[in-house]
């Protein structure tokens, strides 16, 4: 894969330009894409700035995500050829710090569940999974070294593990959501996909003005709680052998870990994941859904015909019970420093037709916290481990994620 980190210390030294970083990412576009289908538009021509921390850096958009001179089509014919005059506030930023936004990657439509073209780097007949299907895509073939997704359930981390590369999902709004289409304001978070967690890490930092995050510790010992979230059901035998490793390095490292059932009230928040996203995404959506709902895939169809089926005071009683679990974890975390938990059920299911299932990334999106995927070597399929901090530390919980990435490739 290509590293940020990697790339920005070759151009720093003077062995490689901004621009020749750039005609890296291409050639690798070139070998891989045509297999992969994981890019909308690619940019012939854009602009290379020659200085800032990001010149040089590539990035995949996605295609619910508006950068100027692409056009934006949210995995729809509905948006078939629609151009956004200006950038996402996420985009923006991103060249403000030098970065190109070379490509627009695939996007489940409306960043729902009917599956894209693009097939998992590791193996063409499994999913990469969704909905920011082309991000984790291209990052895990090592075409990009940095894209962008958003999660709603669990578009970001369940489509990292699946392709094999780190990501992060930050606490709720630190990354703005202007300039993102819509599909349900209490959920949708922006996240970042790269090589590995050191990457993410820096890009989070500048995209966000907190060079703090990036030097963050994670302590001689940190105390880490290992859940398994059984109200979600079973993991596959691969994905609890990645846990069990992640511990065990973990463990090698100095932390203290310690096996923890999560109270009822997490639980029972995780009930009313759906209630909330279904019932936001058919207003989010009402034009969408109103006046052209024959152009709509089919599970993206149903999720808002389940949310036109909910009440407002059932939407209402999902919030409050949202809003409760999230105190019960705030004091959770007086005891812990992060979570430890699985990122997906297993690896990439054989299967084109689906995105996989993100029950075990919903909570903690209803949660808000900051979510980390870190990849477990040894699988041919790739699959990773979530490391979960308390909201609005996510510099600790990327400092923990570090610490076990380092643990596991040591």
């Amino acid at each position: 894969m290509l590293s940020l980190l990697d790339i920005r210390a070759r151009i720093e030294a003077g062995t490689l330009t901004p621009a020749g970083a750039i005609d890296l990412c291409r050639a690798a576009i070139a070998a891989r894409e045509p297999d992969l289908h994981a890019l909308v538009t690619l940019d012939p021509a854009p602009a290379i700035p020659e200085t800032g921390p990001l010149a040089g850096i590539a990035v995949g958009v996605k295609d619910i995500i508006d950068s100027a001179g692409l056009p934006s089509q949210m995995g729809s014919p509905i948006y078939a050829g629609w151009m956004p005059r200006g950038d996402a506030a996420v985009v923006s930023r991103l060249k403000q710090l030098g970065a190109v936004a070379l490509a627009k990657t695939t996007t489940t439509a409306f960043a729902s569940s009917d599956p894209t073209e693009t097939v998992n780097p590791h193996d063409p007949g499994h999913t990469p999974g969704g909905s920011s299907a082309g991000s984790a895509a291209a990052v895990g073939a090592g075409m990009l070294p940095l894209a962008l997704g958003t999660q709603t359930a669990g578009s970001v981390i369940r489509p990292a593990s699946f392709c094999g590369c780190a990501a992060v999902k930050p606490s709720f709004r630190l990354i703005p959501t202007v300039g993102v289409k819509t599909y349900s304001w209490a959920l949708d978070t922006v996240g970042l996909f790269a090589a590995g967690v050191a990457d993410v890490a820096h890009a989070l930092a500048l995209v966000t003005g907190r060079p703090e995050i990036e030097r963050a510790e994670a302590g001689s010992a940190p105390r880490i709680a290992v859940v398994r979230q059984d109200f979600a059901g079973d993991p596959e035998p691969e994905a609890e052998a990645a846990l069990t490793r992640a511990r065990q390095a973990a463990e090698r490292s100095g932390a203290r870990a310690s096996d923890l059932v999560l109270p009822q009230e997490l639980a029972q928040a995780w009930e009313r994941h759906r209630l909330i996203q279904n019932y936001e995404g058919r207003l989010a959506l009402a034009w969408e859904y109103d006046t052209q709902a024959d152009a709509l895939p089919p599970r993206t169809r149903a999720h808002l015909d389940d949310g036109a089926a909910i009440s407002p005071a059932q939407y209402d009683d999902a919030r409050r019970h949202g809003h409760h679990a999230r105190r019960v974890l705030k004091g959770l975390f007086a005891d812990y420093d992060a979570i430890l938990t699985f990122s997906a059920p297993g690896p990439a299911p054989a299967t084109l037709v689906s995105t996989g299932d993100p029950r075990f990334n919903q909570l903690w999106t209803l949660m808000g916290v900051p979510c980390v995927n870190v990849p477990v070597p040894g699988h041919r399929l790739p699959v990773g481990v979530q490391v979960i901090g308390r909201f609005g530390d996510d510099g600790r919980a990327l400092a923990v994620a570090r610490m076990i990435e380092a643990a596991l490739r040591g």
